[in-house]
């Protein structure tokens, strides 16, 4: 505050240097996390992860070609719309085999393609009739993905 002209005598401590690394590393990763990512590196990830990995980032592809679809058929690009909601359909597909393949996020996959079909029928009732075939055929593509999903929970027998 004031400058009386005398400095005060920096110490070093561990303690305080390991504190200042922590709180930029955080601060980094928070920056890092903020930025999006986008569908081309989600799938560069997809084709080198694990299979204990490869349900979550299917769906989080399906997720993000779902809003870019509700965006598309905003804008009235009903080709661009159409090719998104087939990639929505094939990755939801692909999260199931892997779902199944692996034995994990069963349950995890089966809500977010719930809640991607609750989203697919919101954006077919906004739409005209010829543009809801597409969304119906999706809709269709993602029951039985579902279907599948539940029926591995809950095996008959």
């Amino acid at each position: 505050m004031f400058n009386t002209g005398k400095k005060l005598p920096l110490r070093f401590s561990p303690w305080r240097a390991t504190a200042a690394g922590v709180l930029l590393l955080t601060m980094g990763l928070t920056t890092m996390a903020a930025r999006e990512v986008t569908v081309e590196e989600l799938k560069a990830r997809l084709a080198s992860a694990s299979a204990r990995d490869r349900p979550r980032l299917c769906v989080e592809i399906a997720a993000l070609q779902l809003t870019a679809a509700e965006k598309f058929y905003a804008n009235g690009d009903d080709q661009k719309g159409g090719a998104a909601l087939n990639e929505v359909a094939a990755f939801c597909e692909s999260a199931r085999d892997s779902s199944i393949q692996s034995g994990k996020r069963l349950k995890q996959t089966e809500i977010a393609v719930r809640q991607m079909a609750r989203k697919l029928t919101d954006l077919k009732f906004s739409l005209t009739r010829d543009e809801q075939s597409a969304v119906q055929g999706t809709l269709d593509r993602l029951q039985r993905v579902r279907d599948d999903l539940l029926a591995a929970m809950f095996p008959k027998g």
